[in-house]
C-alpha cells in the first residue's frame, strides 16, 4: 500500500509528519508506514494500492476525482480564508513589483496542473507576457530572487513555510492574494473506506502535540464536497 504526504514534504516538517502518522497508525494498525513519494506522483495517485495521499485541487477536479475517493480537506487556518480553504500569494521582489494590470511581466508558476500556481492567478487575470514553468513553488520563489521572473503565484501555506525556513524569503513581498478555493484534498483509492480514514485521521490530528499542529499548520479536517471543488473553472493552458 502507498501512503505519503507529498505536498508539503519539507525537511522541517518531517518529524512532525511522522508523529502525526504514527498517531494515525495507533488508531488503524493495518495502515502502512508513511513513505516518501515516488518521482511519478500521478502514477501513485492512480495506483489501486493508494492508501493515503494529498493532491492538488485542480488535478482532482480535472480528472483525478474519477479514480479516487475524497477523504477530507485539511484546515490550515489560512488568514482571510474559511476553514478548509486557501489562497495564493502573488509575489515580487521587494520594491520591484510590476503593474499587474499591464500584464507586462514574466510569471513564474510551478506547473500547469496547479491550482495555486497557475489556475489561481488566471482567476484574477494574471498571466504575464510570458511564463516560466519552474517545477515547484520554491523554485518559483527562487526565480524571483535570481531576476529571471517578475511575479510568482505560490500557495499561502508554502509561503508560510518559506518565510519560516528560507533566508531569501525576506527579499520578496506579497503584492496581492487570489480568491480562496478549497485546499488540497486528502485522497484514497476507490476500494478503501474513506469515512473510516476520515474519522481516524481527525482523531490523530486533534491528538498530536500543539507544536506539531503548528509546525504542519494542520488543525483539523473539513468535509468539503466534491461538487464544491467542481465549482471552479478549469484554466486555459500556459503559453509556455
Amino acid at each position: 500500500m502507498i501512503a505519503h504526504l507529498p505536498m508539503y514534504d519539507v525537511s522541517k516538517n518531517y518529524q512532525a509528519h511522522q508523529r502525526l502518522w504514527q498517531a494515525f497508525r495507533d488508531l488503524m494498525p493495518n495502515a502502512p508506514a508513511l513513505t516518501r513519494h515516488s518521482d511519478n506522483l500521478l502514477s501513485d495517485w492512480l495506483n489501486p494500492e493508494l492508501f493515503f495521499s494529498q493532491t492538488c485541487g485542480l488535478l482532482f477536479r480535472a480528472s483525478l476525482r474519477r479514480h479516487v475517493k475524497l477523504i477530507a480537506t485539511p484546515n490550515n487556518n489560512i488568514e482571510n480564508c474559511a476553514p478548509g480553504f486557501y489562497h495564493s500569494v502573488i509575489l515580487a521582489r521587494k520594491g520591484s513589483a510590476p503593474d499587474l494590470i499591464k500584464n507586462d511581466f514574466v510569471l513564474a508558476y510551478n506547473e500547469p496542473q496547479s491550482q495555486s500556481g497557475w489556475a489561481a492567478p488566471q482567476s484574477i487575470g494574471i498571466s504575464g507576457k510570458s511564463q516560466l514553468c519552474t517545477g515547484g513553488h520554491a523554485a518559483s520563489a527562487l526565480a524571483l530572487t535570481k531576476g529571471i521572473a517578475d511575479i510568482a503565484a505560490i500557495d499561502a501555506l508554502t509561503w508560510m513555510f518559506l518565510c519560516r525556513d528560507w533566508d531569501k524569503a525576506s527579499q520578496l513581498e506579497v503584492v496581492t492574494t487570489t480568491p480562496p478555493t478549497p485546499s488540497l484534498p486528502y485522497i484514497t483509492a476507490l476500494k478503501n473506506d474513506a469515512k473510516t480514514l476520515y474519522q481516524n485521521l481527525k482523531k490523530a490530528i486533534l491528538g498530536i502535540d500543539k507544536k506539531d499542529q503548528e509546525t504542519l499548520q494542520i488543525f483539523g479536517l473539513v468535509n468539503i464536497a466534491e461538487q464544491d471543488y467542481m465549482e471552479y473553472p478549469l484554466p486555459i493552458a500556459p503559453l509556455s
